[in-house]
């Protein structure tokens, strides 16, 4: 071949080469990209109360057993989601005078005592109030009222106590270093703390509530500010105590006291500033803790508490506030006063929360789910109690006088 031959050949594969590298160009840097669309493969869900074919496709014109289903309707008060109607339940003050010591026991009586005029009053069926005696009691400072019946033990800040029957008029006196006073579910016994002047004088307590028939349960020593006297509805325990094994700085042993020495099985709570509160069949504690992990803010548990299975069952509800601004409505339900906004340590003094509004929910304390019950007024929580016979829920606060109700 002459060199003019080869000459042209390598210029035409030059050529060639070229536009073949310009069009390499052209499609990586300028031409439009095309849109891939992957299709991911359909997965079938089961149909479940739906007639279906082995493979998982429902057969046309098919009779579906007990009718088309629908959603099931909520139970109660609707939660607050954006976007759904939410029902607001009325909430009315029934008492506007200062009320200290309300009480619903469980035959539905509403009793209180009324520092303004040193009487003690209940609530009748009907929403208004009658005076349960003429008899003027001064500067009390706290009552504990029977479940049961018109009885309470008054105490004083002068450490003084008495028993007061208001059906029968009955007055006794007992003994002035008796405290923390706490009575059985049927109201027939008393537990408390008896504060001698020596550690080998304190002693747990029971006895009738006119003192009468006193035992020593069990020796307080100097451990009295770690017991909780609070007796349990099924009548098993008496108090609980912060005694146990020492388990590092957020994890205490809880002991539980029965009335025969009993070696109760104890539990453990997550946290410091323990507040408890029964179900009304004792078989569960409801109680508030503080620790670290929660930035030291109070927050809700719940436990199994029979003596046949004391610590089992135990989980964090995840909400945020104290026992005692919580009561049971039945052994499942609870209802609280929740703050809006609790600021980090409020576990420590929870006086910080008397500012911030609180919300009412309903916990189911076996799901942990919560439905709110809106209100459109400014309330601190002080006290909470439900009324099963009227399904009202009463509650005191702790910025304004009286007492409020809700119908659930």
């Amino acid at each position: 071949m002459d060199e003019n031959k080869k000459r042209i050949l390598f210029i035409i594969g030059f050529l060639l080469l070229t536009l073949l590298f310009g069009y390499a160009l052209y499609r990586v840097f300028f031409a439009p990209k095309e849109e891939v669309i992957i299709t991911p493969p359909i997965t079938k869900i089961p149909l479940e109360g739906f007639p279906t074919s082995p493979e998982g496709e429902l057969i046309p014109g098919a009779e579906i057993p007990g009718g088309v289903p629908t959603l099931p309707e909520a139970e109660g008060v609707v939660t607050g989601v954006e976007g759904l109607p939410t029902e607001k339940p009325k909430v009315t003050q029934i008492i506007s005078t200062a009320v200290n010591n309300f009480s619903v026991g469980q035959l539905g009586k509403a009793n209180y005592y009324q520092p303004e005029d040193g009487k003690f009053y209940k609530i009748s069926s009907d929403g208004s109030t009658q005076a349960l005696d003429e008899k003027v009691f001064y500067n009390v400072e706290n009552v504990n009222w029977s479940p049961v019946s018109d009885e309470a033990i008054i105490e004083y800040p002068d450490g003084s106590n008495i028993y007061y029957n208001f059906t029968t008029k009955k007055q006794v006196t007992l003994p002035q270093h008796w405290e923390e006073f706490s009575f059985t579910n049927s109201g027939a016994k008393i537990a408390a703390k008896s504060m001698g002047l020596s550690e080998e004088n304190r002693w747990l307590v029971v006895a009738d509530p006119t003192g009468k028939n006193a035992e020593l349960i069990e020796p307080l020593g100097n451990n009295a500010d770690k017991v909780i006297i609070d007796w349990s509805p099924n009548n098993q325990i008496v108090g609980m105590s912060l005694t146990g094994e020492p388990l590092g700085a957020d994890r205490q042993e809880l002991l539980f006291v029965g009335l025969n020495g009993e070696n109760f099985q104890s539990t453990v709570v997550e946290g410091r500033g323990l507040v408890t509160e029964w179900s009304p069949d004792g078989d569960r504690l409801l109680y508030s803790v503080y620790s670290a992990r929660s930035n030291f803010k109070p927050e809700l548990w719940i436990v199994n508490a029979n003596p046949s299975n004391i610590g089992t069952g135990r989980q964090a509800l995840k909400v945020n506030t104290w026992a005692n601004k919580c009561t049971f409505a039945d052994d499942r339900y609870v209802y609280c006063g929740v703050p809006i906004n609790l600021d980090n340590g409020a576990g420590f003094a929870p006086e910080i929360a008397d500012s911030t509004s609180d919300q009412i929910y309903r916990i189911d304390t076996v799901t942990g789910a919560r439905t709110l019950i809106q209100t459109d007024q400014f309330h601190v929580i002080d006290t909470i109690q439900v009324d099963e016979a009227t399904n009202k829920l009463y509650f005191t606060d702790k910025l304004s006088t009286g007492v409020f109700s809700v119908q659930l």
